[in-house]
C-alpha cells in the first residue's frame, strides 16, 4: 500500500485491497474516504466490499465516487464534510491518489492558502499546479 500523507490528518493512495484496512487502523486512521466509482473496479473492490471490510476494522467509511473528468461541487462537499467530520486522521483512495488529492485540494479552498494547497500536494507527488485558478476562486466564493 502506497500511503501518501498529504496533510497529517490525510493521506491518499492508488486503489488498496479490503485486507488493507485492519493496517490503516492500526496506523491511526479513524475515516476512510473511496473516491473511486464502483464502474471501475471488479465487485471485489466496489463500495459494499469496501465498506464491510472498512467497518469490520472499525473504520468510519464514505463513499465518495469521484468520476474522472466530471467533477461536480456535490464530491468537494461532501469530501470536505467527511474531514470536517472525521475523529482522527483521514484516508481516502482512488485509482492513482490523483483524485483524493484534487477533491481534497477544492475542499479545502480557503481554509488554507492555495500555495500551501499545491505544495501538500507536490510533496506528495501530485501536480495541482493547473488547478491555482479554480482554488482561489472557490476561496473567494
Amino acid at each position: 500500500m502506497d500511503i501518501r500523507r498529504i496533510s497529517p490528518d490525510y493521506a491518499v493512495a492508488p486503489q488498496i485491497e479490503p485486507s488493507d484496512f485492519a493496517a490503516l487502523a492500526s496506523e491511526g486512521f479513524t475515516t476512510v474516504i473511496n473516491n473511486r466509482p464502483d464502474d471501475e473496479v471488479p465487485p471485489s473492490h466496489q463500495s459494499a466490499a469496501m465498506r464491510d471490510a472498512a467497518e469490520a476494522a472499525g473504520l468510519t467509511y464514505v463513499e465518495n465516487p469521484v468520476v474522472n473528468g466530471a467533477m461536480t461541487m456535490d464530491m468537494v462537499e461532501t469530501q470536505g464534510k467527511a474531514l470536517a467530520e472525521a475523529e482522527g486522521p483521514v484516508f481516502a483512495w482512488c485509482r492513482s491518489g490523483t483524485r483524493c488529492t484534487i477533491v481534497w485540494a477544492l475542499s479545502q479552498a480557503g481554509k488554507q492558502p492555495t500555495d500551501a494547497l499545491v505544495k501538500a500536494a507536490a510533496d506528495a507527488g501530485y501536480d495541482l499546479a493547473g488547478l491555482r485558478g479554480q482554488i482561489d476562486q472557490l476561496a473567494k466564493g
